[in-house]
């Protein structure tokens, strides 16, 4: 129950009341930088200008953390990126980002048996081969 922008003070609450480390956290993020329905695990980086996961980062020592990109698309123009993030989604872009949500959940198995790199690969591939 906070804005995006405060989410490190979310995360760290948790972590501390589940006494878990950073790195057994996944965090899921929209990313303006990768297409509607694109979707992208990975362990680890930088904030990439996202303003949860810069808060995030403020409250969390290592930032070894699984990530999982979920693809919104750019609106075009820096001007319009608080908008676009703040508003309703065209129902086109949401059945896209609902259909790759379902996708990873479908990896979420290896992922939780600490088969990162075989979860990835089957997301990575199957995420390719729906965009051919």
């Amino acid at each position: 129950t906070t804005f995006m922008n405060r989410s490190g003070q979310a995360v760290r609450s948790v972590l501390d009341y589940y006494d878990i480390d950073s790195t057994r956290m996944l965090v899921a993020y929209d990313d303006l930088d990768l297409p509607p329905g694109v979707i992208r695990l990975k362990q680890g980086g930088g904030h990439g200008g996202h303003n949860g996961l810069r808060d995030i980062f403020s409250h969390v020592a290592d930032r070894e953390f699984l990530r999982l990109r979920i693809g919104i698309g750019h609106p075009g123009h820096k001007e319009a990126v608080t908008g676009y993030v703040l508003g309703r989604s065209p129902a086109q872009v949401r059945q896209v980002v609902d259909d790759a949500i379902d996708q990873a959940m479908g990896v979420m198995s290896s992922v939780l048996a600490g088969d990162l790199q075989n979860a990835m690969n089957q997301l990575h591939r199957s995420q390719s081969a729906g965009e051919k």
